[in-house]
């Protein structure tokens, strides 16, 4: 897939974002052409707490937190770099739920949609052990790009994977044109009829060449 992408993702202190759960950490990968291209990371306080539980998992302590720079900084830096580019996450339920959180508090809205690794590797992967975004790294043998549940290098993670599932498309049903848009439509498609709905795109794809 050629386009330019943002792969985001969000390290929080908690599920549900609110006035005591708040992002922690963003990472953005900016993939384009099958590559990572650009990044944008930083740890953003929020003044909100940071349970041991979630510091074990991520790393990222109260006393980080306290050093680093404010949320609402962070964010308009992170809105300004993305821009209008098209979004994707792994599981991005999840982080367009905070993405759109922190923008609003910056009385900003998102305008594009959010294609999800997740639901895209069910459909174009099921023959994987598993669709958590380390699993998939480690079986499809894709590059090592650092601690998990660190921000970039999950968004990286995400990155190499949405390559991946472009390839999978180009490579099992051969459509010349792999964009966004046909992402976030495929990922809305059940299971069961993925294989009908490519291979019908396909056909309408060879009528018009």
């Amino acid at each position: 897939m050629r386009q330019r992408v943002a792969v985001i993702d969000f390290e929080t202190n908690g599920i549900t974002p609110g006035r005591d759960c708040r992002a922690t950490e963003i990472g953005v990968a900016m993939v384009e052409d099958g590559r990572v291209v650009d990044r944008f990371q930083s740890l953003m306080n929020a003044g909100v707490w940071v349970p041991p539980m979630i510091e074990r998992l991520t790393g990222i302590s109260n006393a980080m937190l306290q050093a680093a720079p404010s949320a609402g900084e962070v964010m308009a830096e992170a809105a300004r770099f993305v821009g209008d580019t098209p979004l994707a996450a792994h599981n991005a339920s999840f982080d367009r739920k905070f993405w759109d959180h922190e923008l609003a508090l910056l009385g900003l809205a998102r305008r594009q949609s959010f294609a999800c690794t997740l639901l895209l590797s069910r459909r174009l992967l099921p023959q994987a052990p598993d669709h958590k975004l380390g699993t998939l790294t480690r079986w499809a043998k894709l590059p090592d790009t650092g601690r998990a549940h660190r921000a970039l290098a999950d968004a990286e993670m995400a990155a190499n994977l949405l390559t991946l599932l472009g390839d999978t498309l180009a490579g099992q049903y051969r459509l010349p044109d792999i964009d966004h848009a046909l992402l976030c439509k495929l990922q809305t498609v059940t299971a069961a009829k993925v294989k009908p709905y490519l291979l019908g795109l396909r056909e309408k794809t060879t009528e018009r060449v």
